[in-house]
């Protein structure tokens, strides 16, 4: 019965080797797109630098997503994941690398929307893949391992600027070094253990109105869409944010709060993660992590002095780093139909690009006339409807 029981689940050296690869995106996104690309937009737009830089936000965001969502579906028709990562995996790299080559504008612009495409083509099949070999009592370990990738994105950022170390063009090669080394183990060396009932299509027996997107996955869609408008919009504002509050703060002093954040989220979701798979309470963690996220906003707010105010930060920082890593792990047990999980997942993940396009509205309609307090408060309000969501949520939801 013993042997029986370990090979229900799946191996911790898949789950890890997993879980660096997910980190693999970060660690290709975050300093490319906010240390490298500025400099180097500021350089071929001068002083249309923001508003250039605006457009390639756009434009990328809207290649990720549709991307997600077509490489998902390649590699739902396809039954395979892994080459569809390792193709992805290449084309990331070379236009990594390729991106000093531009010199102009929309050239740079270009070039973004191919990467965007390619990193997508590894994230979007590599998302699938765990919901095709990690069963539902192992999602909570899942979703807090993956609270590495925002943390090990910051952590690379960290490296790659350090003094000395590249010049500002080899910083991508180290980057695309970084990428590979992260993504290859999983496709060399990554055996995890079959789930064939996990990957079974929908019974044709229920029809089509019981695999269509029901109330849980409505929920979840809802409610990170919600707490990801106000984590983009501290990740778009937070150097102006903290510029209010103490001018006299250092950027050092800035990054490093933004990074103790998510080095601490990452025991907190290894934890939480654990407690739901032992539990049976998938989703409760989800609730406290969003209350958390939405309490320290309210703080941010009303803070009376900087100390508080920074206090707040690393309060809202840690729970909603929690809460989009474990929502993850846990979107995969909500949706309906395993033979669209990819697709699925792509149109799942449209909520982490459409926050980018909501929340500058949020923004300039706000913090001009208000100041930030008021964003933060309605960013607040916004995330305590998610916590209502989530928290009238059946713990178990079913599909059959």
């Amino acid at each position: 019965m013993a042997d029986t029981g370990v090979s229900r689940r799946q191996s911790i050296r898949f789950l890890l080797l997993y879980a660096l690869a997910s980190a693999g995106g970060a660690i290709a996104y975050v300093p490319f797109l906010t240390i490298w690309l500025p400099a180097r937009m500021s350089g071929l737009a001068g002083a249309a630098d923001v508003q250039s830089l605006g457009y390639v936000t756009f434009f990328g965001a809207v290649a990720a997503s549709v991307g997600g969502i077509v490489f998902g579906w390649l590699s739902d028709r396809t039954q395979s994941r892994r080459p569809w990562v390792a193709a992805g995996l290449l084309l990331t790299i070379g236009l990594l690398i390729a991106m000093p080559l531009a010199q102009d504008v929309a050239t740079l612009v270009g070039l973004i929307v191919a990467w965007q495409l390619a990193l997508n083509m590894i994230l979007g099949p590599l998302a699938a893949w765990a919901g095709d070999c990690v069963p539902d009592d192992q999602k909570g370990l899942l979703g807090g391992l993956l609270a590495f990738s925002p943390a090990l994105g910051a952590w690379s950022g960290a490296l790659v600027t350090l003094p000395g170390l590249v010049s500002a063009n080899d910083r991508l090669v180290l980057i695309a070094a970084l990428v590979a080394a992260a993504v290859l183990p999983v496709l060399l060396f990554g055996r995890p253990r079959a789930f064939p009932e996990l990957s079974a299509p929908a019974s044709a027996v229920a029809g089509d109105r019981a695999v269509r997107p029901t109330g849980p996955a409505v929920r979840m869609w809802l409610a990170r869409l919600l707490v990801q408008i106000a984590e983009a919009a501290l990740f778009a504002y937070l150097y102006f944010w903290f510029r209010s509050i103490d001018p006299d703060m250092h950027d050092n002093e800035k990054a490093r709060i933004f990074s103790l954040a998510l080095t601490l989220a990452v025991p907190i979701a290894l934890t939480a993660g654990r407690w739901a798979d032992r539990h049976d309470r998938p989703f409760r963690p989800l609730v406290f992590a969003a209350g958390i996220s939405a309490v320290g906003m309210v703080g941010m707010a009303l803070s009376a002095t900087p100390d508080l105010a920074k206090a707040s930060y690393l309060v809202f920082g840690i729970a909603t780093t929690v809460f989009l890593s474990l929502h993850t792990g846990q979107t995969l047990r909500i949706l309906p139909r395993p033979e669209h999980r990819a697709r699925d997942l792509g149109i799942f993940n449209l909520t982490n690009t459409v926050p980018s396009l909501i929340m500058p509205w949020l923004t300039i309609s706000l913090v001009p006339g208000f100041g930030f307090d008021a964003l933060f408060l309605l960013l607040a309000a916004l995330t305590s409807v998610a916590v209502l969501l989530l928290a009238t949520m059946p713990q178990r939801p079913r599909f059959a």
